[in-house]
Parts: C-alpha cells; structure tokens; sequence
C-alpha cells in the first residue's frame, strides 16, 4: 500500500454522517490505499465495524490512532481545532469546512501544517458533479422536507375520495427552486399535494412547471436578469423584494405548509416569511425552514427546534440531510471518492495531487500553513 486513508468519527450529536462507506473503502483499496476507520465512525449511518473490516479497513479505537500517519483525513464536518495537530504534516483534510466567517479555526489548520480541501467550493462543472456535495446534500434536505412536513401535519396530503366524504389535497408552496427545492416539490407532488413554487432566478420557471407545480413570481426586468453566473441566486433589490414578498404573502395565507429553501453562499439566509405571513395561515399548517442553521428565511424559526406560533408548527431541524444519514453518507462519500480519485496516479498507486487542476484550485483552502483561496487569505469576515 502506497498511500493511507482516516476515517475519523463525527460528532456523534450533532453530524450522524460519516465520510466512507463499505462501497468507497473497496474502491480506495482498489486504488493502492490502505484505509483506517476510527471504530463506531458509520453506527449512525447503519455501518457497523465489521462491514468495515469485511470491506478491507483497519479499525482503530481512538482518534489519534485512526490518523497518525495518514496521507488523507476525509470527514464530514471541519475538525475541531485540537484535532488537527494529530495529523502529519501536509496530510490532506477533505471535508465540508465551513469556511465562511470561521477564520481563526482555517488559521488553526493552515498552521498545523494541513492542507484543507473544502468540498462545498467545488465548481459546477461538468466533470465535478459527481463531486457537488451540495447537491447530493441538498437533494436529501429537500425530500425529507417533506417527509417531516407530512409528520408534522396533522392531515393527509393527497387528495382521497372515500365513503366517508372526499378528503382535499394539502396546499404545498416551495420557496427556491435549487436542487433541495426541485426534490420537495417532486416529493410532494408524488405524495399528492398541489404544489406551487418560487425562485428568483427565471430559468426555475420550467424546471418547476416540469415537475406539475405552479410558479409564483413577479416576473419585471429585474426577475428576467437574476441569476449568477455560476448559477446561483442574486440578491434582489430591496424594490423587487416588496413586490414579491406582496405576491407571495397572499400566496402563503392560503397554503398549508411551506418550505423555504434560500441560502446564499457565505451570508445569512435571507428573510422571505414575515411573522405576520405565518400568522396569515390557518391553525394546524406547517412551516419546514430548511435555512435554519443560516438563521432561518422565517422570522419565527428557532435553529433545532419546532416553535408553535399562534397553531402553526415552524420545524427549523438542523442538518436535514443527517436525518437521512445512511443514505446521505452513501451519497457523500462517493462524492469524496470521485475527488480523491483525481489525486492518484492510477498505474503508480501513488498520491500525485495536480496543484494546478481547476478542482485543486478551486477548493484548496490552506497549504504550506497558510490560507491560500483568495477568497480567505485576508483578514477574514
């Protein structure tokens, strides 16, 4: 074996997640890694230590044993600071770091000597989606949505026509139509509910029109040019804001659950439900803000917590994706996989990372102890 591979533990209570599975061990074996996995690193996900072993790992019982000596720690979450040390100099820490207004803790690791990959930075571009663990994440967030949308109200979604009289179809409006967006409004479309949306960005208008919802939106000039060109949402002006947070206000008095989906990279979740739009709404509708840990799109929500305003339920869960964890680590570490993939040289079973590879480039957050994106190498936010 040529290069190695940890796999630390997560934070049990906050991240259920784990950064490699029984089907991306064999493949980094097949690659010319020997991998370790800290023991109990996939029981939140369902993986027990022996399908590990059987896939080829080596399990080791603490921390510090899992990673000494280790080429690559792949995670899930931005270790805590005291971890980082406890890795050789120049490993490779491959993760979703967070970057954003945590500059102290990317100093921390750019001094141990780390050289911090942040997967959320990746580009999308044809070749990395198979890496975009935003939209792999985002994918899941936007179906459990739903799911926990339906627990929560107390009625069914779809419509019924029984003996005992007819059933209405619950009301299902869906703010942002990204990739977590799309996934709840196909979701609740196929559990029945009638189902509307809304994005700032024009091209949203068919993708949800394709999938059987109605778009709403003040469609001016404005709405016509409001896309990034990295196909991000822009921030709208205060003006365009108005209006369509009018349209929308009518709009969410008369539905029964509402899920927001709006993050911009690298800021606060901007607001779209007012506390006088949930109270607008009948007693017994729900509200799922998936933006919760960013702040929250509804004045109302509580990050982690279902608040009772006035009979309607504000679900502000964190980490959405987690609450599907065996199927989100599956899905996210095979976008680690396809990432480190890049960085072997196939025929010598070597690690030979391109420095100069777009994907390196555009991810690499520290090198050499120092912060290397520009986006993060001043003095931070």
């Amino acid at each position: 074996m040529s290069f190695s591979i940890a796999i630390p533990a997560e934070d049990g209570k906050s991240e259920p997640r784990v950064a490699a599975t029984p089907e991306t061990v064999k493949k980094f074996i097949a690659l010319g890694a020997s991998v370790t996995v800290q023991a109990g690193a996939g029981k939140a996900s369902s993986i027990p230590d022996d399908a590990y072993k059987e896939a080829g790992a080596s399990i080791a019982r603490g921390l510090e044993s899992a990673v000494k000596g280790a080429d690559i720690v792949l995670r899930v979450r931005r270790p805590a600071v005291s971890e980082v040390p406890k890795y050789k100099k120049g490993a490779l820490l491959i993760a979703i770091m967070d970057p954003y207004g945590n500059q102290r803790d990317l100093t921390a690791i750019a001094k141990a000597g780390a050289v911090g990959f942040a997967m959320e930075l990746m580009p999308r571009i044809t070749r990395a989606q198979v890496m975009d663990v935003l939209s792999s994440q985002a994918n899941l967030a936007g179906y459990r949505a739903v799911i926990d949308a339906s627990e929560t109200y107390g009625k069914a979604l779809p419509m019924m026509m029984t003996a005992a009289g007819t059933v209405p179809a619950a009301k299902v409006f869906v703010m942002g139509a990204g990739v977590a967006g799309l996934q709840a409004i196909a979701t609740a479309r196929r559990l029945g509910a009638v189902v509307s949306a809304t994005d700032v960005r024009p091209a949203a208008k068919e993708q949800v029109e394709s999938l059987g919802a109605k778009f709403i939106a003040v469609e001016d000039e404005e709405f016509k040019q409001a896309e990034t060109a990295g196909g991000y949402a822009k921030e709208m002006s205060k003006e365009y804001q108005a209006k369509q947070a009018e349209l929308v206000a009518g709009h969410i008095a008369k539905q029964d659950i509402v899920i927001t989906t709006a993050l911009i990279p690298g800021r606060p979740a901007p607001k779209l439900i007012s506390k006088a739009m949930v109270e607008s709404m009948a007693p017994g509708s729900v509200i799922i803000d998936l933006a919760a840990e960013r702040g929250g799109n509804c004045d109302v929500a509580k990050p982690g917590e279902i608040v009772d305003h006035k009979g309607v339920s504000v679900v502000g869960h964190l980490n959405v994706a987690g609450r599907i964890a065996a199927t989100a680590s599956a899905l996210y570490a095979r976008n680690l996989y396809a990432f480190v993939e890049t960085m072997i040289d196939k025929e010598a079973k070597t690690l030979a990372v391109d420095w100069d590879d777009e994907l390196v480039q555009a991810t690499m957050l520290t090198r050499d102890g120092a912060i290397v994106h520009p986006a993060f190498s001043g003095k931070g936010e």
